[in-house]
């Protein structure tokens, strides 16, 4: 608890060389206040910087032996913790207001005292300010780097705003890249070291070029500054200052610049757009400056939009699932073996959104998981009815997602949806991306491994597409590989390409697992995987993604 918030009586020191006058403003003031007495200047200033913390008030005679008023307000004035303690002047002489007001006196009391009522008023309403003002200065300042809390920024763009909304402003995001390993490896310490020490460099630089900044939370700043001509100098500058300051390791800078004028967004949203475009270089060591700009803006308003409807879109209809085939190509003619589920948003509005818009968007704010059960629960419908229509088994693998795996009841929506429509763990299998597996991979695998032991069948797509495909494959649980086609696309022109290929799918026979190769859109592809031992083959030289009622021409086709 802060000490003038203490629930003690408040302390109001007296300082007058008139024992009359200190006996009766005592009287006046001992029911609510512990009052202290002074005979002079001096006595009153040793007791004031003894009790600085705790005395709420002084009452301030001018004419003293020693040290006069004056003089006690001029040391006062000049020590910066000492001035935050208010004074009321006691004083006969009106003439001596200006010049105390001028060394910070805050009231006057006329001698002599004789209403008691005002006194108390007015005792009281000084200390009640003084004490809001210090509340009020003790939680605008961020404890650690001396800057605006995040709150008050806000608060005083918005007032300066109100009285100069012609002066034309930016905001400005900084960030110290992965900060957190700065921490887990140097300690708390010298994370506390660099934060200081990069406020001191913002601060500096915004005493010299106008404005004021705030430390948001952890490791993120935003600045309010007037518009800068050359916005990578200015980071580039910081940067260096840094780099001066901290030497024993290099502390890399980012920087996100709300480049959209502030008449379209409250501040707040400026400073979102200047921590979205500063996200936007997240991990880029190429850049340390990105700028929110008009294309950055609409791709937000879009992802907002996109974000806000995807319930009613789901409720609507709008998000159809399509079938790509896979075709055996193993024996002498290519057969129609399963087919992948994949989703399609048909906006009444947008058109057709690409679902590389929407899903990564959606794997962000975990929105993919409400998307991912419509598409499981329609392409179990639909394996359900060709089953009924044609009298035949055809698989469908159905997408999981990485933050599908963290959901405590994924196997119970999995298996209740196979009971809902009677299918078996043959005709539903279930796609795990490679890069799902990168990070909590010991979570993972357990979660993919209590899959498997329900009887699902896990294919890892995108296989290749990662770093640590082959790490991947020592020791997680899969059926099936699919070859991602950045492998498959080049098969037949480059032979590295076709080299690369055919040593997966020796890996693949090696551990006893089915390869189906991606992205096959040439009848050689195909040729050369065939000859290579892929089991089977999934891309547009068959056929495109399809919607049901086409995709069962295939089906028909299949067994004419």
């Amino acid at each position: 608890m802060n000490e003038f918030m203490d629930t003690r009586r408040r302390q109001v020191l007296v300082v007058d060389d008139e024992e009359v006058n200190r006996q009766m403003l005592s009287f006046i003031l001992a029911e609510q206040y512990e009052v202290l007495s002074a005979a002079n200047g001096v006595e009153g200033m040793a007791i004031l910087k003894e009790k600085k913390n705790t005395i709420a008030l002084v009452m301030l005679d001018l004419l003293m032996p020693e040290m006069d008023g004056y003089e006690f307000l001029r040391i006062r004035h000049e020590d910066e913790d000492l001035r935050m303690i208010p004074v009321i002047v006691l004083t006969s002489e009106e003439r001596s207001e200006l010049r105390t007001l001028k060394l910070g006196a805050s009231d006057f009391l006329k001698k002599p005292y004789d209403m008691p009522e005002i006194i108390h008023a007015r005792v009281d309403r000084l200390v009640e300010l003084t004490e809001n003002r210090r509340v009020i200065q003790s939680t605008e300042r961020d404890r650690l780097t001396g800057l605006y809390t995040k709150q008050y920024f806000f608060e005083y763009i918005t007032m300066r705003e109100t009285y100069f909304p012609s002066h034309q402003m930016d905001v400005v995001a900084l960030n110290i890249e992965k900060f957190h390993l700065v921490n887990e490896v140097f300690g708390r310490e010298f994370g506390d070291r660099v934060l200081k020490t990069v406020a001191g460099i913002i601060s500096d630089y915004l005493d010299d070029n106008g404005g004021f900044a705030c430390r948001s939370n952890a490791d993120w700043f935003y600045l309010y500054m007037e518009c800068c001509a050359d916005y990578q100098k200015m980071i580039d500058s910081l940067q260096m200052a840094l780099d001066r300051s901290i030497s024993e390791v290099h502390v890399r800078l980012r920087m996100g610049v709300n480049g959209v004028r502030k008449d379209q967004a409250e501040i707040e949203r400026r400073c979102d757009w200047a921590k979205t475009a500063c996200d936007t270089i997240k991990d880029d060591y190429t850049k340390n400056l990105s700028v929110y700009d008009t294309a950055m803006h609409e791709h937000s308003l879009l992802s907002i939009r996109l974000i806000n409807e995807v319930d009613a879109a789901i409720l609507d209809g709008q998000f159809a699932v399509y079938y790509q085939p896979k075709y055996d190509i193993t024996g002498n003619k290519p057969k129609l073996k399963s087919a992948e589920a994949l989703v399609r948003w048909q906006h009444p509005e947008l058109g057709l959104v690409s679902p590389g818009t929407f899903i990564p968007l959606f794997e962000k704010n975990g929105l993919i998981q409400r998307v991912d059960y419509h598409v499981w629960r329609t392409a179990a419908s639909q394996v359900s009815a060709w089953k009924k229509k044609y009298d035949i088994s055809l698989p469908v693998s159905v997408n999981i997602s990485r933050i599908d795996l963290y959901d405590p009841a994924l196997e119970e929506k999995l298996t209740g949806i196979l009971e809902e429509f009677g299918l078996s763990h043959e005709e539903y299998y279930l796609e795990v991306t490679e890069s799902a597996y990168v990070g909590d991979q010991k979570f993972i695998a357990e979660a993919v491994k209590r899959l498997r032991r329900l009887g699902f069948k896990i294919e890892m797509d995108d296989f290749g597409s990662g770093y640590s495909s082959l790490n991947s494959l020592s020791v997680l649980p899969v059926d099936v590989l699919k070859m991602d086609m950045k492998l498959v696309q080049n098969i037949h022109t480059d032979y590295n390409s076709l080299h690369i290929a055919e040593a997966v799918l020796d890996i693949a026979h090696f551990m006893d697992l089915k390869v189906v190769a991606e992205g096959a859109e040439e009848e050689r592809q195909v040729e050369l995987l065939k000859n290579a031992g892929c089991d089977i083959v999934q891309g547009w030289y068959f056929s495109k993604p399809l919607p049901p009622e086409e995709f069962e021409k295939l089906i028909e086709a299949e067994r004419a």
